[in-house]
């Protein structure tokens, strides 16, 4: 079943309200009469990549045809870009596979794939890291808790995850309970306690574990040892990463700092990143960027 909602009566009763027999929406959609016949008697339903066609066919709003609950996940996105998986699969020039695991969340998109995706499915590559956050199961933060910088140790993970591994793949969660395990020289967690950790499941961990974490995430152990307010070192470190982020995915051109000689404050950061995000769909394409 597709990510939105699919009431077959009542497309029935809009084709039939714009005169349109079943074959000749089928035609308009690529589909045949006998298809669309399934579709309205609710023995089948349309593949999600083709609700916009059918939607734009009957003359109707996408959401108001076909409902969806709560803010998109990676599938819906592409389903609502009118993209098959070997279409998406084609932008990205790779195999379906890549798709399938971040759509399933079971490994994130590498980060060369994120900037032609977010092009193809028209929305910004903020939109589309939230949207995989989403189809992970992890719970987007709002733009305040954001600007407070990740305090749990859920939050913690999914914004090392997403911000952390510049131009590389993000460890999986089989990677990481392995890594862990190794650091703490006993079998502590499984893949599937990591991926409780990062959803939120489960909401504390031993010593042993944030350590371990640590670890696996290549960062100091102090960032994982308290979920209270960050120190204003830890809160540079992550908003670093997400402004090497930003340069790294051509969203800031060059940036020169003088007279400061020890970098840019966590707030000058934070403003940064803020002002990447409202101002990204102005800026030029980078000559040569991917």
């Amino acid at each position: 079943m597709p990510p939105r909602q699919f009431d077959g009566s009542r497309v029935r009763a809009v084709r039939r309200g714009r005169n349109l027999s079943q074959q000749q929406l089928g035609d308009m959609v690529g589909v045949s009469g006998p298809a669309v016949a399934r579709w309205e008697n609710g023995q089948d339903f349309p593949k999600g990549e083709k609700l916009p066609a059918i939607a734009k066919a009957l003359h109707q709003p996408l959401d108001d045809l076909f409902p969806h609950d709560g803010p998109p996940d990676l599938q819906l996105l592409r389903c609502d870009a009118g993209l098959s998986h070997a279409q998406a699969a084609e932008i990205i020039n790779a195999s379906r596979a890549p798709l399938g695991n971040a759509e399933s969340g079971r490994r994130r998109l590498s980060d060369a794939y994120v900037k032609p995706l977010a092009k193809a499915y028209g929305v910004s590559e903020d939109e589309l890291l939230a949207a995989q956050d989403r189809s992970f199961g992890v719970r987007v933060p709002s733009r305040a808790e954001q600007a407070s910088g990740p305090r749990t140790i859920e939050e913690k993970i999914n914004y090392l995850l997403r911000y952390g591994y510049v131009g590389q793949e993000a460890p999986s969660d089989e990677q990481i309970a392995r890594a862990v395990n190794e650091h703490a020289g006993a079998a502590t967690v499984t893949a599937g306690d990591i991926v409780a950790l990062r959803t939120g499941a489960t909401a504390d961990a031993s010593d042993v574990v944030r350590a371990g974490l640590a670890h696996a995430l290549q960062v100091e152990v102090a960032l994982f040892q308290d979920d209270a307010e960050l120190s204003p070192e830890a809160r540079q470190l992550l908003e670093a990463f997400r402004f090497i982020g930003s340069i790294h995915r051509g969203q800031i051109l060059g940036l020169a700092a003088r007279g400061n000689s020890t970098g840019l404050s966590v707030e000058m950061m934070a403003k940064i990143n803020d002002l990447v995000g409202e101002l990204k769909h102005k800026l030029p394409d980078v000559p040569g960027g991917e």
